[in-house]
């Protein structure tokens, strides 16, 4: 179903969507937008799956029991910029 709504842009995105078209890139400047949108919810969706994941990732580390734990090297220096940051906070 379609649905017919009104919709402004600047001078600035109206010329590349009638350029897009004009190119044949797009039917029109409506499918343009449909695109850009439809695009938009796929980013999100995307998002949405990596941050689940990590969720789960971090809900399963947690989980792991202290014995199991890797001592980190205390001559490795990957985190000491992270550590001042942190302490400068306050």
């Amino acid at each position: 179903m379609t649905v017919k709504t009104a919709v402004s842009f600047t001078e600035r995105h109206h010329q590349f969507a009638k350029q897009k078209v004009k190119e044949g890139s797009c039917a029109s400047v409506s499918s343009l937008v449909a695109q850009g949108i439809e695009k938009l919810m796929l980013e999100e969706q995307e998002r949405e799956a990596v941050l689940s994941g990590m969720a789960d990732a971090i809900k399963a580390r947690m989980q792991t029991p202290r014995s199991e734990f890797i001592e980190m090297d205390q001559s490795d220096t990957m985190f000491d910029e992270v550590r001042k940051r942190l302490k400068s906070r306050g």
